[in-house]
């Protein structure tokens, strides 16, 4: 029996979703014994890890000295938060890169030209969310406004003075706009403000944030669109990764890391942008019913707009034609059931309103360059190994 230690924090769902992950995978492969407790990031090491002879350690803290003492035991570890400590472990996370990118899709895909960011530069992975979210625009040619966190911490040391800095940074936005907040957090507190300014969100200022904390994004008002980062999935693998490490295998490359499953999208960002009444018209139909084997000439029912009109404006704001983006609506569905169910080809089809799954084979590889068994496979299992 394999002893190992999860030095986990539990305050977040995120942390939560990682164990939950590691019992997975206990529950199917594992035979260890297994100590976890209740903790926040920046609670202190166990006082007894220093002299610990067990087998293994998965840690996600912000305590420098949790990784200090998890390096000193010797024992092969996996570090699942952040390489800013430089204790040198395998480290497995989320691509921080892919989660700017998303969020800039996202508000793009509804029509918006005008875009902020709420950041906080205190770790690397925020400042990749950022950094992400700009560079993405900027290659369509938009220009992102931003705000950093004054008092560069998610404790403020005055709420109210905060408050007021966020109050007068959306105030000289145009709207409507899109805003990136780098997390939950500053999601939370940003709607806040958005609410005491008296905006309308999302139909002035859509917010998504990052992490999908249930607690706070449900707290919100309204209800905080996130990032869903996949922390059950990565929990199995780490515990996957760290079995082979406790029976010697070596990690032959120093970090996994795994796209985030997707964005939740709740009330803070469920808008189309667009000013014409029924271009939104059209944008809000294929939303709803793209899956349901929606046509361009079924659109056209429905929304009293020429075709040559419709097939323009979609030209104009989003770059594709109404074909395109029906197909765009299906696909991201279709990537969701391939990630998170075990439903086969046929039935993903019928789900999301193809009239066969030959010509979704044939769309999905000439669109993301991979057959749907290939993305399935690279979702399971994340973009790079660990241990051999």
């Amino acid at each position: 029996m394999k002893h190992v230690a999860l030095i986990i924090e539990t305050s977040r769902s995120y942390g939560r979703e990682l164990l939950r992950g590691v019992k997975r995978y206990i529950s199917e492969h594992g035979h260890w014994s297994v100590f976890v407790e209740i903790r926040d990031l920046e609670s202190a090491p166990p006082l007894w890890l220093e002299s610990w002879k067990g087998d293994g350690i998965l840690t996600r803290s912000g305590n420098a000295a949790t990784y200090r003492a998890v390096t000193r035991t010797g024992v092969p570890a996996i570090e699942l938060r952040a390489t800013r400590f430089g204790s040198g472990l395998p480290f497995m996370g989320i691509d921080n890169v892919e989660i700017g990118r998303l969020v800039a899709q996202h508000f793009l895909d509804r029509g918006f030209r005008h875009f902020g960011v709420y950041e906080l530069d205190t770790e690397e992975f925020f400042i990749e969310r950022r950094d992400s979210f700009i560079r993405t625009l900027a290659e369509r040619g938009y220009h992102c406004a931003s705000h950093r966190q004054e008092q560069r911490t998610e404790k403020p040391l005055d709420w109210e003075l905060q408050q007021a800095e966020l109050l007068k940074w959306i105030g000289q936005l145009p709207r409507p706009v899109g805003i990136l907040a780098c997390t939950d957090q500053l999601g939370c507190w940003l709607l806040d403000a958005c609410r005491r300014a008296g905006a309308r969100v999302p139909e002035e200022i859509a917010v998504v944030g990052a992490e999908n904390d249930e607690s706070l994004c449900e707290m919100s008002l309204p209800p905080l669109s996130s990032v869903r980062f996949g922390g059950e999935r990565l929990g199995y693998l780490a515990a996957q990764h760290l079995d082979a490490l406790m029976h010697g295998k070596r990690a032959s490359k120093p970090h996994l890391i795994l796209p985030p499953d997707g964005i939740i999208v709740r009330q803070s960002s469920d808008v189309v942008a667009v000013s014409d009444e029924w271009l939104s018209a059209a944008l809000s139909t294929i939303r709803l019913r793209a899956c349901s084997g929606l046509t361009v000439q079924a659109l056209l029912e429905e929304v009293p707009i020429s075709r040559s009109k419709l097939e323009r404006g979609f030209r104009e704001i989003l770059g594709r034609s109404p074909n395109t983006e029906i197909n765009r609506v299906r696909l991201d569905r279709v990537k969701e059931l391939l990630r998170d169910t075990d439903l086969n080809l046929d039935q993903i089809a019928t789900r999301t309103g193809f009239a066969s799954q030959h010509y979704l084979i044939d769309l999905f590889g000439r669109t993301f360059g991979l057959t749907p068994g290939a993305f399935r496979r690279q979702a399971k299992l994340g973009h790079r190994s660990a241990p051999e």
